[in-house]
C-alpha cells in the first residue's frame, strides 16, 4: 500500500455565504410595510470605578476615595429603536452553494481522489439530511439575532427562496436554540431545499430572510461590536458599533457562526445541553475552552485524516461533523515538518 501523504496545500470555499444583517425599525401591527433604517448614536458617558482594585488600594480608603473622584468618563455607540417604534426588523440573504467534492486547492492528486470517493460516500451514507435540518432549524428559531431575541415578546422569521418565490413564516419561539429535536413540516422542507443543494455538484440557493422582534417601545438594539486594532483614531470611544452605508448592522461572519452552531456531538454535550460552532477544535472562545482537544483524537483534523486514509467515517456523527466543517471552509494543507 502507498503511503498516505496529507496536501501541503488544501483549502475549501465555505458553502454557506450569508451577507452582512441590516437593522430597521418597525411597528409589530405594520413590520411588512413601514420601516425606518437604524443609525448608530454616539454618547459620553460618565461611570463610576468598579474594576478589581490592587491590594494595596483595596486596604486603604483614602485611596479608594480618591479613585471614586475621578469618574470613569466614557465615549460609547449606543442603537436604539425610536420612540414609537417596538419592533426590529433585521434583514440578510443567505447563498447556499454546493460542490463539496471539489477542493479550490489542493496539490496531491492521490488525496484528492479518496477525498472526492469519502464524499460520495457521505451522500449516500448518512447524507445530507441532519445537517441540512440543522441549518434550517437556526434559520427558523433566529439564532443569529444573538442578544436581540433575548427579553423579546415575539419573534418571526420569513424566508424567500429567491428563484422559486417559495415562501415560508417561522415563530421562532417554537424552536429551541439547546437542540434540534422539535421541527415542523416548514423546516424538513427548508432543511431538505438546504440538503439537495449541498449534495448537488453545480446547484446554489438563494434566501432573503427577514427577522422581525417585538422588543419594546423604544428598547436598546444590539448589533455587531467592532474590534478595533488600530485605536490610535478611536482612543477616545470604548465601544465602537457596525454599521454599513449609514445602517446599523449584523457581521456575516457572526452570522455565519450562529447558522453553524450546529455540533451536538462533542462529548460533553449531554452535561452543557447546548450545540456549539462548527470550529476546528471545537473553540468557544467565551468560555476559553476547546471541546475537541488533539488529545482526544475528536478535533477536526484526527477525524478528517483518518476518514480519509480509510475510505470511511467510524459513525454517522463524525460524519457529520467532519462534513460540516468542509461546508464552513478553511485552509488545512499540512504545516509539514
Amino acid at each position: 500500500m502507498a503511503k498516505f501523504t496529507l496536501p501541503s496545500v488544501l483549502a475549501y470555499e465555505k458553502k454557506l455565504v450569508p451577507s452582512n444583517g441590516s437593522m430597521y425599525a418597525t411597528k409589530w401591527e405594520e413590520r411588512t410595510k413601514n420601516n425606518v433604517p437604524l443609525g448608530i448614536i454616539e454618547k459620553s458617558v460618565k461611570g463610576t470605578i468598579s474594576n478589581r482594585l490592587k491590594k494595596g488600594d483595596a486596604d486603604d480608603p483614602a485611596k479608594l476615595d480618591k479613585m471614586i473622584e475621578n469618574a470613569n468618563l466614557q465615549i460609547v455607540d449606543s442603537c436604539t429603536l425610536p420612540v414609537g417604534f417596538d419592533t426590529l426588523h433585521m434583514f440578510f440573504t443567505l447563498k447556499v452553494l454546493g460542490d463539496l467534492k471539489t477542493p479550490s486547492s489542493c496539490n496531491n492528486e492521490s488525496f484528492k481522489k479518496k477525498y472526492e470517493a469519502l464524499i460520495e460516500s457521505f451522500k449516500s451514507n448518512p447524507g445530507f439530511g441532519e445537517l441540512g435540518l440543522r441549518y434550517a432549524m437556526n434559520i427558523a428559531n433566529g439564532r443569529f439575532l444573538w442578544r436581540n431575541r433575548v427579553g423579546t415578546d415575539k419573534v418571526e422569521i420569513h424566508v424567500e427562496e429567491i428563484k422559486s418565490k417559495k415562501k415560508w413564516i417561522f415563530n421562532g419561539f417554537d424552536f429551541s436554540i439547546r437542540s434540534f429535536d422539535v421541527v415542523n413540516d416548514d423546516v424538513k422542507e427548508l432543511g431538505k431545499l438546504i440538503a439537495n443543494v449541498l449534495a448537488n455538484d453545480d446547484d446554489f440557493l438563494n434566501l432573503q430572510i427577514d427577522a422581525y422582534v417585538k422588543m419594546g417601545n423604544a428598547q436598546e438594539v444590539y448589533p455587531s461590536e467592532e474590534l478595533v486594532l488600530d485605536k490610535s483614531n478611536n482612543k477616545d470611544k470604548s465601544k465602537i458599533l457596525f454599521s454599513s452605508n449609514g445602517i446599523a448592522g449584523m457581521h456575516s461572519q457572526k452570522i455565519g457562526n450562529a447558522l453553524r452552531t450546529i455540533d451536538t456531538w462533542y462529548p460533553e454535550y449531554d452535561e452543557i445541553n447546548c450545540p456549539i460552532a462548527i470550529e476546528t477544535y471545537g473553540s468557544v472562545t467565551t468560555l476559553g475552552k476547546a471541546y475537541r482537544s488533539p488529545s482526544n483524537k475528536l478535533d477536526f483534523y484526527s477525524l478528517f485524516d483518518s476518514a480519509v486514509m480509510n475510505s470511511e467515517f467510524k459513525s454517522d456523527d463524525e460524519a457529520n461533523y467532519v462534513i460540516a466543517m468542509i461546508i464552513r471552509g478553511g485552509v488545512f494543507g499540512d504545516v509539514g515538518k
